[in-house]
């Protein structure tokens, strides 16, 4: 039985949230094509997790069996994030853009899932899992836009998931999200509508493809 791993990290509910929406998708296709899959479903805005401290960082450095009460209290919810993606077939991540950077949310989980030695760098205990990130942004920041250079979601997550983790990442970027709700956008209406319906058909496709493999290789 092969297992998704979802993290939504979006502040807006799915009928305000693009990332939401094209994360839906994928997970249904995910189903349609697994049924007997597992998921595991982290909604980061709704239960955050614990953002680093002293004694989880230190304790991620010590054996376990020298953890003082603090270290081992602190180091817990770590430890449970890393083995939960650590099990998971395949990871979805729903990242949107705020202030031109990921969620501190999805921040705070990724420091927790980073471990030298064991999921980052050298060891990676996670080196070629597939991580999908649903990376929606009310504007466009691609090159020739007006904002293109200032996209500091995808160049972050690349780093994050592909050089430190050794995972292998794929990204689908519905854009100009904020098209139907700016007066000031209207004109772009229909390359949201194009983006959306793009980001939409390779959520699917990709939930598809993934749950195969995963299928396949349970």
């Amino acid at each position: 039985m092969a297992t998704l791993l979802h993290i939504d990290s979006s502040v807006l509910p799915v009928a305000e949230s693009a990332s939401r929406q094209v994360a839906e998708t994928f997970r249904k296709a995910w189903l349609e094509q697994h049924p007997q899959g597992r998921i595991v479903y982290r909604d980061l805005a709704v239960s955050p997790v614990s953002h680093i401290d002293a004694a989880a960082q230190h304790a991620g450095y010590v054996d376990p069996a020298a953890h003082t009460a603090e270290q081992a209290a602190a180091f817990a919810e770590r430890r449970e994030l890393i083995e939960e993606l650590e099990a998971a077939d395949a990871v979805l991540v729903g990242a949107p853009m705020y202030n031109l950077s990921a969620p501190s949310s999805l921040k705070a989980w990724i420091d927790n899932v980073v471990l030298m030695g064991r999921t980052a760098m050298g060891a990676a205990t996670v080196a070629g899992k597939p991580v999908t990130v649903i990376a929606s942004r009310g504007g466009a920041y691609g090159p020739g836009t007006p904002r293109d250079g200032f996209d500091y979601v995808q160049n972050y997550l690349e780093g994050v998931f592909s050089m430190m983790l050794g995972m292998e990442v794929d990204f689908i970027v519905p854009e100009l999200t904020g098209a139907p709700v700016d007066p000031k956008m209207a004109e772009l209406l229909p390359l949201f509508e194009a983006s959306r319906e793009l980001a939409h058909s390779r959520a699917a496709l990709r939930g598809k493809e993934l749950a195969a493999q995963a299928a396949e290789a349970a």
